[in-house]
């Protein structure tokens, strides 16, 4: 059984600005995605809306090895849980960064 997606929660991210920025329109596949304000997107699923908003956070070092964090905040509105379940399987699938 898969995990339950709650209608808010938050993650951190190894992306960079720019690269989260052109990760985002493929991940939300063909729901509409709108960008009003750095750091913020939204996102319609059916009659509802996925908020997302991030800040960027110090990168993670690990020797000479520097990786891109984000915080991200996660926000479903009016989303039901089997559409959020659907909705993030896909998203986290386009945005998994290898390793595993």
């Amino acid at each position: 059984m898969a995990e339950e997606i709650p209608p808010t929660f938050e993650r951190e991210q190894s992306f960079s600005q720019a690269e989260w920025q052109r990760a985002l329109p493929g991940a939300v596949r063909d729901h509409a995605l709108d960008l009003p304000a750095p750091g913020e997107a939204i996102v319609s699923i059916g009659a509802g809306r996925m908020h997302l908003s991030w800040t960027m956070l110090p990168p993670r070092r690990m020797g000479l090895v520097q990786l891109p964090r984000m915080q991200v905040r996660y926000r479903f509105d009016g989303v039901d849980a089997e559409a959020r379940q659907a909705f993030m399987r896909y998203f986290d699938l386009y945005t998994r960064r290898g390793g595993g």
